[in-house]
């Protein structure tokens, strides 16, 4: 099969072994696999154990192979993959945090993805999806998946007022939810001016370049960082009402230090958090997906041919486009 492969000088697309399923595995044939700044972080030699590596933890696809322990599915059936492959052994995910995993691994991140004509998945990792989904679409119920992860952290109450800093797809997720979770306002940050329009298209309350060009007399309730860039993490720390939240979502660098005010988080109750990738949201995300709450045509910009990997890769690290997907 063709399949994209991460090395550690350069990222191709070669020919490489059709995978077999293990007894209690499934093999799916890819109908799109999305790209994330993980990915990015992958062909920049951070969080894979070892490369080479196939990427793509963002997938869904059809049933085309069934290992003989499996029962739960059957060859045809539509399902979106959730990459998470936690232990199940060790101290925190025996206290049902499987996202902190001290063995945490993923598909697509420290074991073969779906950016390749076929992926192996854990039976238990697969959702199928309802009729009048297309499987091709739904490889955006990970991404949304991280997303109900965070309102999950965020804990948010109807009314909230939200600042959101990235107008990307992970942005754009964010800003959708807490319209389904009784925002009195959702105003969003980009430099990308692009960007910006598709969430005003989408219904955002106020789309900005900067936050100073923005009203919220006493701050928001609740600051949600999604770039990862440390000036607006630290220009969202400080718009953050007084007993309000600050959530980080974006990917920062490993090494990235952001400068705040330890006596106003004292003073004022300001809550910091963080939201580490899916953590019993998949099937929840899957369940809001096919009820409506994101539109694909808006969220997908591009869909491009397996082949073209490399490039899409560069084109989604120079910012161009929303959701950006491969197809076999």
């Amino acid at each position: 099969m063709r399949a994209a492969v991460i090395s550690a000088d350069r990222v191709t697309v070669e020919t490489v072994p059709d995978p077999a399923p293990g007894p209690r595995e499934v093999v799916v044939a890819v109908a799109a696999c999305g790209i994330c700044g993980t990915d990015l972080h992958i062909a920049d030699g951070e969080f894979a154990p070892t490369l080479p590596v196939t990427p793509g933890h963002e997938f869904a696809g059809e049933v085309v192979g069934v290992g003989a322990e499996v029962t739960e599915l059957r060859v045809g059936d539509q399902v979106a993959v959730d990459p998470s492959l936690h232990c199940g052994e060790c101290y925190f995910c025996r206290r049902g945090r499987g996202n902190l995993c001290e063995r945490w691994a993923a598909i697509g991140v420290s074991t073969t993805g779906g950016a390749a004509e076929y992926a192996v998945a854990p039976v238990a990792n697969c959702v199928v999806l309802p009729p009048g989904v297309a499987p091709a679409d739904a490889a955006l119920i990970e991404p949304l998946s991280c997303a109900v992860r965070g309102f999950d952290v965020l804990a948010p109450r109807l009314g909230d007022h939200y600042l959101i800093y990235g107008a990307g797809t992970m942005g754009l997720m964010m800003m959708e939810l807490a319209k389904r979770a009784g925002a009195a306002s959702v105003s969003m940050v980009d430099l990308n001016p692009a960007r910006l329009e598709t969430a005003e298209e989408l219904g955002c309350t106020h789309t900005v370049t900067s936050a100073d060009e923005l009203e919220q007399q006493r701050g928001w309730d609740n600051v949600v960082d999604c770039t990862g860039v440390v000036a607006a993490i630290e220009d969202g720390l400080g718009r953050v009402i007084r007993g309000g939240t600050f959530q980080q979502f974006g990917v920062a660098n490993e090494d990235a230090v952001a400068r705040f005010s330890p006596f106003r988080v004292y003073n004022q109750e300001i809550r910091i958090v963080g939201s580490m990738a899916v953590l019993h949201s998949f099937e929840r995300a899957a369940e809001l997906f096919a009820d409506g709450v994101l539109r694909p045509e808006v969220m997908i910009s591009d869909r491009k041919p397996l082949e073209e990997y490399p490039a899409a890769l560069e084109q989604f690290r120079a910012g161009v486009g929303r959701k950006i997907q491969v197809r076999p």
